[in-house]
């Protein structure tokens, strides 16, 4: 079985851009959630959100391409490129058919659709945009970054909700393990702070209203937890063939060894009862990397600060590890940068390879007030210094959607 290791990492977050930045703002706890600027979010129920605050197109495009995209394809290929420089990879025309990209977005240009639909019934159909629709299908991020990049390998986007970047970069795993790349740009990007993505949510009332303190609103596992905050940013990994990579003498973070994922077929936005389908989920990406739930270390958590997530992902977590889930750390990034949709799962995935490189488990900020329903150890508010040889990432999402990747430590 050809081994996939991965070697560079890119991401834009509402708490750093770069893997340096991310890293060292996770790490500290940081929170990146204040009152929505990006529109007046007055009359909203929810103001609040995880924005990109540093975040300058001109500096991964040119300035008449990076006025001309909109926001979700600027942050899919600056986090690519971010990705492609961190791995010092160098996509030429000898081996640019064997460089795929797989990159997916679970809302995609929502804000240049609003923008559309307004010339539509203000303007009529004549002034809309020749933009419009591949600025708004969410496959553009991964066809825009092909285009940039020159990578000519396969190029596809998966489209799965929350659990959107954790397909992208399994389905890139196993690309690479059946010989149909050399190499991938696998991830997510998400652009969705815009009066229709936040009203749209408000209406599901899935966000939290703690307007006055958004600082404290995202609390994943918390009993005081009401609802998740939204977030936007992207996450960018290079994967390669550990041949291909060693002969190039990359260096390399950590091997993915597993990918599992299974349906719900339950509820449009409910998981399922009891985690039954991340429980099948989990035990499929063990299995796909031949480790026993008790090597597992620290598990990155979906972990959105719901109130059925977060029991329901505790439970799925002690029926796959058992007496083991009590010794597990489980942690989640949302709680310092909301939750990035589409976005979310490359972002995690990223900060659980950093956990494994580090042998640190990023902290669960807002921890307060414990939970009946969530009791195991969720690393509250502290980082902490830990062993990690095995990790996973979980991502679970509206459709009854779940991804489940798995990594261990690369013997130095």
């Amino acid at each position: 079985m050809t081994r996939v290791v991965v070697t560079g990492l890119g991401v834009i977050s509402p708490i750093g851009t770069g893997k340096a930045a991310f890293w060292d703002a996770l790490a500290a706890g940081r929170n990146g959630i204040a009152r929505i600027s990006h529109f007046d979010p007055a009359g909203f129920d929810s103001q609040i959100a995880g924005e990109v605050k540093d975040f300058e197109p001109n500096l991964y495009l040119e300035k008449k391409e990076a006025k001309k995209l909109v926001r979700f394809i600027q942050f899919g290929v600056a986090a690519s490129k971010l990705a492609v420089e961190d791995a010092g990879l160098t996509i030429s025309p000898e081996n640019a058919a064997e460089i795929g990209v797989v990159f997916g977005s679970g809302v995609g240009g929502i804000g240049f659709m609003e923008e559309q639909a307004r010339v539509l019934h203000e303007k009529g159909p004549s002034r809309l945009n020749p933009f419009t629709v591949p600025f708004m299908i969410t496959d553009m991020a991964a066809g825009y970054t092909s285009i940039i990049l020159g990578a000519k390998g396969p190029n596809f986007g998966v489209t799965t909700a929350c659990a959107t970047g954790t397909h992208c970069i399994g389905e890139a795993f196993k690309l690479i393990q059946r010989g149909a790349a050399k190499a991938a740009i696998a991830g997510g990007s998400e652009a969705s702070i815009t009066p229709l993505g936040i009203g749209s949510f408000c209406a599901a009332r899935a966000l939290s209203p703690r307007n006055d303190e958004p600082e404290r609103a995202s609390r994943p596992f918390d009993k005081e937890r009401n609802g998740f905050v939204m977030g936007e940013g992207a996450g960018a990994v290079i994967l390669e063939d550990l041949d291909f990579a060693l002969a190039r003498g990359a260096r390399i973070y950590a091997e993915l060894v597993g990918f599992g994922m299974s349906g719900d077929a339950h509820h449009i936005t409910a998981p399922a009862p009891g985690g039954e389908g991340a429980v099948r989920a989990i035990r499929a990406a063990l299995q796909d990397a031949s480790l026993a739930p008790e090597q597992i270390d620290y598990v990155n958590a979906h972990g959105t600060s719901t109130e059925l997530n977060d029991k329901f992902e505790t439970m799925a977590l002690k029926t796959v590890f058992g007496e083991h889930a009590r010794r597990l750390a489980i942690s989640s990034n949302k709680s310092m940068i909301g939750h990035l949709l589409g976005a979310s799962g490359a972002v995690e995935f990223i900060a659980t390879i950093l956990s494994v490189v580090n042998d640190l488990a990023p902290p669960t900020i807002n921890y307060e007030y414990p939970d009946p329903d969530c009791d195991l150890d969720y690393v509250p508010n502290r980082a902490r210094a830990l062993k990690i040889n095995a990790a996973i990432s979980n991502s679970f999402g509206f459709g009854g959607h779940n991804a489940i990747l798995v990594v261990k430590k690369i013997p130095r």
